[in-house]
């Protein structure tokens, strides 16, 4: 990718020299650093809002609360973790996470999830277990209620309705949600 990147930087930079449009290419690279950086900080706004607020969320128990409603859903789409396992509440915390469209706050989740469902392998299983797999999958195709990322991006970059995103954002998602968990359940299927 790095190579990518690089291929094209170079081939915009020679065209711009051949063309005498360097001077033009110059003052874009550096109005895209700041554009850039104006962006981040956007983001780390919004982040820094969203994250606190599933803290908030976790720490006021509304997350076990969600957890708790999402179990008949976890056991169905994973089978061989067992109920009451930290690893439940860490994928029904990413879960909602990505549901409200909070992928900075399902990170951690994910991550503490992949960690307890590694405790639930034998010590001489190096592979990746099936509900890690499943895991995988489904937090990719990421259930999407209210796509927080997109919707501030449209408004960084004035869209003049930035949450316009919602309703393709719903069909998408749901539909690539819908074919991960039969994907998942075709998968287990075959491997029996």
């Amino acid at each position: 990718m790095n190579y990518l990147w690089a291929g094209m930087i170079l081939i915009g930079v020679v065209y711009g020299a051949f063309t005498g449009n360097l001077t033009a290419v110059t003052k874009q690279a550096l109005n895209s650093a700041g554009e850039a950086v104006t962006l981040c900080i956007t983001m780390a706004g919004v982040m820094a809002f969203w994250v606190g607020l599933m803290e908030i969320a976790q720490q006021a128990g509304i997350i076990r609360g969600l957890s708790a409603r999402l179990d008949p859903v976890l056991s169905f789409l994973f089978p061989d973790i067992p109920k009451g396992h930290k690893a439940r509440e860490a994928i029904a915390t990413n879960v909602v996470a990505n549901f409200f469209g909070l992928g900075w706050a399902a990170t951690p989740a994910g991550l503490s999830a992949m960690k307890e469902l590694k405790k639930l392998q034998k010590p001489e299983d190096t592979d990746a277990s099936d509900a890690m797999c499943d895991f995988l999958i489904l937090n990719i195709s990421s259930l999407q209620f209210i796509p927080v990322n997109m919707i501030a991006y449209r408004s960084q970059y004035g869209s003049v309705n930035p949450s316009r995103i919602v309703g393709p954002a719903i069909v998408a998602t749901t539909i690539s949600t819908a074919a991960a968990i039969i994907f998942m359940k075709i998968r287990r299927g075959l491997a029996k």
